[in-house]
């Protein structure tokens, strides 16, 4: 029996395989829910290892103390903007890589790789010099407490300092996503954070004649982990994947391509900074109440980032069977991979639901034995629980127009939601009204369980079929 036979005989253990492995097929033209499995396990598989590095790191830092990990959260609210712009313009480069897949212009599509590589470097650069110049003056500026700014300086300096690699990480990894080669930043991703795993207790504890260096023993590692899966993403990119390779005929600068990117990826930054400047507010709100709702807020944002990897990576296959289909001249084919992953997300939102409500305490008890830390943060995953059944369609609905390119639409929608309703109720409701950190996730879940069900009213129009990038 051929490739072709055995594919066509639907096997599950051999669609696992191929999908771990890396499948050559045309996702234009395969059978849908095939092609949102091929895509989805890898992308699952990813996020699923991102997620479990931020939880051990989290895990081995809550060893050092409450101070320690809100210095952690303090300096993921600047992370947060970095990754705003990494995501952003990851968006677009999936985007338009999906794009040109879909239209057979591989060529282009490696072309515009290397411009978005370039763009990424650029972006870098500002955080690389407040990150090691001023990075006291930043926990500061977020309220830290005196333990922070004193010793947890460097664990920020060491972040910021060297956030190129976390940038090139995002955008290579959206270069092979946009393309079809999940399966290539699934493993670089593997690799990656299995080195920072490793290295972790490592650094932060000591061993042997490694002397221990704390919670800045912790940034060492994922430095290190980061910048090695950089180095194999560049290898496999300019040594080709099953769907993109780089030549040195495609090193050019490219102005008009680069623009391109540029102006797609503004809505995609502008999406996540505001998404993720409105985290900043509601981290500066906690840290007003006190250090434990920080830490508590910082643990359970873990322990939420690793459960819903499964999720996003569904949202992520959607993205691509969007834009390889708009770009194939079949808008009704990559609106039907909305519906299928969405149901899909759905399902799996509500089950995560129904494990958070019975199991937030314990989940909290893995990281940390302060009683007053692991309330906090159980309430917060039993609160957003709630919100899961909408939030699940709007993580998929929003790609549809992130996957087409129209990364407008989804920034307009997070202004309202997030910086007009989201950050006013949680000021009014945790500190006028004085409910303290309940009253931050009460905000929370009402601003995103509305933010889903608008954006999901607003993609059944279907208008970001006729997007052109």
């Amino acid at each position: 029996m051929n490739e072709q036979q055995e594919i066509n005989k639907g096997g599950l253990w051999y669609h696992l395989l191929l999908a771990i492995k890396g499948s050559e097929e045309d996702y234009t033209q395969i059978d849908m829910k095939k092609a949102i499995f091929l895509l989805a396990v890898p992308m699952i598989l990813e996020l699923l290892m991102e997620s479990t590095f931020a939880v051990v790191d989290i895990f081995f830092v809550g060893k050092l103390g409450s101070s320690a990990v809100a210095t952690v959260g303090l300096t993921e609210t600047y992370l947060f903007l970095l990754y705003s712009i990494g995501m952003g313009l990851a968006t677009a480069v999936t985007a338009i890589i999906a794009r040109r897949t879909g239209e057979k212009q591989k060529d282009q599509a490696a072309i515009s790789a290397v411009q978005s590589i370039i763009l990424a470097i650029l972006a870098s650069l500002p955080f690389m010099i407040l990150g090691i110049f001023y990075s006291k003056e930043m926990l500061s500026l977020m309220g830290a407490d005196d333990w922070a700014i004193t010793y947890g300086f460097g664990y920020t300096q060491w972040m910021l300092g060297t956030n190129m690699v976390i940038m090139l990480l995002f955008v290579i990894n959206s270069i092979y996503r946009g393309a079809g080669d999940a399966a290539i930043a699934m493993r670089v991703l593997w690799i990656s954070n299995g080195i920072n795993m490793l290295l972790d207790p490592v650094l932060i504890f000591g061993w042997g004649p490694i002397p221990a260096m704390g919670i800045e023993g912790a940034a060492i590692a994922t430095t290190i982990g980061r910048s090695i899966g950089v180095i194999i993403q560049l290898w496999v990119l300019f040594n080709g994947g099953k769907h993109i390779k780089v030549l040195r005929t495609h090193l050019v600068w490219d102005s008009k391509v680069l623009k391109n990117i540029f102006q797609t990826s503004l809505g995609g930054i502008g999406q996540m900074i505001i998404a993720m400047s409105a985290w900043i507010f509601i981290m500066r709100i906690l840290a007003d109440i006190s250090s434990e709702a920080v830490a508590g807020a910082t643990i359970a944002l873990r322990v939420l980032l690793f459960t819903m990897m499964p999720a996003w990576g569904l949202s992520n296959a959607a993205a691509t069977l969007v834009g390889q289909n708009l770009g194939a001249s079949n808008p009704d084919r990559a609106e039907s991979a909305i519906w299928k992953t969405g149901s899909y997300n759905m399902i799996f939102l509500v089950l995560v639901s129904i494990f958070y409500f019975i199991y937030s305490r314990s989940l909290m008890g893995i990281f940390t034995n302060d009683a007053v830390v692991i309330e906090i943060g159980s309430e917060w995953l039993r609160i957003l629980s709630y919100s899961f059944f909408v939030y699940g369609w709007w993580m998929v609905s929003v790609q549809a127009f992130n996957g087409s390119g129209d990364t407008i639409t989804p920034t307009k929608i997070n202004v309202v939601f997030f910086w007009l309703i989201q950050i006013p109720l949680a000021y009014f409701l945790s500190i006028h009204l004085n409910w303290g950190h309940s009253g931050v996730f009460w905000a929370i879940f009402f601003s995103e369980t509305s933010v889903g069900l608008f954006t999901l009213w607003l993609f059944s129009r279907g208008k970001w079929k006729t997007v052109k990038v």
